[in-house]
């Protein structure tokens, strides 16, 4: 769940994006994995359900290095890869790794947490 406000917009990176209207300084967690908002759904779980929703949340959600589909209940969703992220996650969080001015577009390093980054085009 964003801690920080946040909106979508059109994407340089891909698509839609989730930037922010204020100035975010370095260190301050952006995001923080909230079970009531985020969900972790195991591949059973996620079979069990049925389509075409089974299809939006893989389509939504990243399979994480536990393989586990983990679909944030936000604008997370939207959150864009960038080899040289403005945000980096440790277990449960994503933090500002530099000043971030107002209206940028927040990034993070898919390879840092996804089971299989490679099945999106990494830019």
């Amino acid at each position: 769940m964003f801690l920080v406000p946040t909106y979508l917009a059109n994407s340089s990176i891909h698509g839609l994006g989730v930037f922010t209207p204020v100035a975010i300084p370095a260190g301050t967690i952006v995001w923080e994995l909230n079970p009531v908002i985020d969900w972790e759904l195991t591949p059973a779980e996620l079979d069990a359900m049925p389509e075409p929703f089974r299809s939006k949340v893989r389509a939504y959600s990243y399979l994480n290095v536990d393989g586990v589909y983990m679909l944030c209940g936000d604008n997370g969703k939207f959150m864009n890869h960038a080899n040289t992220p403005n945000c980096h996650e440790d277990d449960i969080r994503t933090i500002a790794s530099i000043d971030i001015p107002a209206h940028s577009e927040l990034t993070c390093d898919y390879r840092a947490f996804e089971h299989a980054p490679w099945v999106h085009e990494l830019k």
